[in-house]
Order: C-alpha cells, then structure tokens, then sequence
C-alpha cells in the first residue's frame, strides 16, 4: 500500500519541477528577446514586475493543479474544492491543518510543502536576477 504513494510522491515532484522549468524556460524566452539594456524608469519596471509576478503565479497555480488532480484522483480527499485548497495551502507551505490526508498518503503533504518551498525560491531568484540587472543598467547610464 505504501509504495503507490511513494511512487505518485516521486511522479508529482519531477513533473513539478518540468513545469516550473518550461514555464521559466518560456518566461526567460520573452524577457530575453531584446538585447537591450533594461529599462529603468519606474513605469516600466512596475510593469515588468507585474508581468513577471503574474505569469510566476500562473506557474505555481499549475503545479497546484497538478497535486490538487493527484489527491483528487486517488480519493484523498472528498472533492475538488477540498483538494485545490488543500494542495495551495499545502504548497504554500501554510498548511492550516484543518483538512488531512489519509494516513497512507500523509507523506505527500510535507514533500508537496517542500517542493514548493523549493519553486517559490526559484521563483524569487529570478526576481532578484532581473532587479539585479535592471540596477547594473541604472549603473551604467548614470552619468559619471
């Protein structure tokens, strides 16, 4: 009974992660299309961020998906809705504790909490990467 879900606990983080990497991959595409050097204005950074933040959620809403489809599948929780707030809470790593999985599936809570630990942190990277190269630009037109 125990290696189902070790075997789904496997499946869903490598997919996890193929998600993550070809919506970055897509992602990195458009912003790299230009070989400008950054904009650096307010407006235009503003915009970029929002973009980049909605379509990082985007992202993770589908990984989401992907457990929530898991847990709903595999009859670990009553419906969809309890499955998605589940999987989003659980992902998010805030975990209310008010809805549970079946004590054989228990283990996929902490790995899904860590997975998205570790996305959130990819995610974030790539925030710092673009402010740092939105700075270096504003470094490099400032007057001397």
């Amino acid at each position: 009974l125990m290696r189902f879900p070790l075997l789904a606990m496997a499946v869903l983080v490598t997919v996890t992660v193929l998600v993550h990497a070809t919506g970055f991959a897509l992602l990195l595409r458009s912003l790299t299309k230009s070989r400008t050097a950054p904009r650096t204005q307010t407006w235009p950074i503003a915009w970029l961020l929002i973009r980049v933040t909605w379509w990082l959620i985007l992202i993770h809403i589908a990984e989401i998906t992907v457990w929530a489809l898991v847990y709903l599948w595999a009859g670990c929780l009553p419906d969809a809705e309890s499955a998605f707030y589940f999987s989003g809470a659980t992902y998010t790593t805030i975990g209310y504790g008010d809805l549970v999985l079946p004590k054989p599936w228990r283990m996929l809570g902490p790995v899904e909490g860590l997975t998205g630990i570790l996305m959130c942190g990819l995610s974030a990277g790539l925030f710092f990467a673009i402010v740092s190269r939105i700075y270096q630009a504003r470094l490099q037109t400032k007057p001397q």
